[in-house]
């Protein structure tokens, strides 16, 4: 049984995703925030997960925040931190202390469109399509190694909430298979790419 610490900022659409796919052999240790009222806390407690907050704004810099939010995930013992909408930028410390257990889902085709605001711009930018990216975290902002990605059409007349609320379904597909796939051992990191042993294996059957 793998231990999964999930952070939020909000509503938790991915975290709930993930805890209603109840992936075999995941234990959903706990859901912390940096925000006391988020509305995904109390989702998770209701379903008798443990949670907890601590308030960014209490503390004299991103590090020392860093730093106590380690504590409260340590307390865990986590095999896996999952960042689903947790609205911060991560220190190096952070992302060293938590280097290959730590995975975040992107609003974007990576490496397009990191950062915010990834659909407005994708439209200003005329795109077709846009997407989402689920990756390892590293002290580089969205630039991890990618383990999957999901693709949408972008279609006349689309607005930016129009683009995110069709990505956001793709979203709450991949992102439990790729909290499942972690837990079942089926990724493996080389330099930037992440290799999936059931995607090799699907390919091999498909070309055999």
């Amino acid at each position: 049984m793998k231990n999964i610490v999930i952070l939020i900022s909000g509503r938790g659409s991915n975290m709930q995703a993930i805890v209603n796919a109840d992936i075999p052999d995941a234990n959903i240790a706990a859901v912390l925030s940096n925000s006391e009222t988020a509305a995904g806390l109390a989702w998770a407690a209701e379903r008798g997960i443990a949670t907890d907050s601590l308030n960014h704004k209490n503390f004299d810099s991103r590090l020392a925040f860093d730093q106590a939010m380690m504590e409260k995930i340590d307390a865990y013992q986590p095999d896996l931190v999952v960042l689903a909408g947790f609205m911060r930028i991560l220190t190096p410390e952070f992302c060293a202390h938590y280097e290959n257990r730590l995975i975040n889902i992107h609003p974007s085709i990576l490496p397009s469109f990191t950062g915010l605001h990834t659909h407005e711009r994708a439209l200003e930018a005329g795109c077709r399509v846009a997407g989402c990216t689920i990756h390892f975290v590293t002290p580089e902002l969205d630039c991890g190694p990618i383990i999957s990605q999901g693709i949408v059409p972008i279609l006349d007349g689309d607005t930016a909430d129009d683009v995110a609320a069709r990505v956001l379904t793709v979203e709450h597909q991949l992102f439990p298979q790729a909290v499942a796939d972690f837990v079942a051992g089926r990724l493996k990191i080389e330099g930037n790419r992440v290799l999936n042993a059931q995607r090799n294996a699907a390919g091999q059957s498909l070309l055999a």
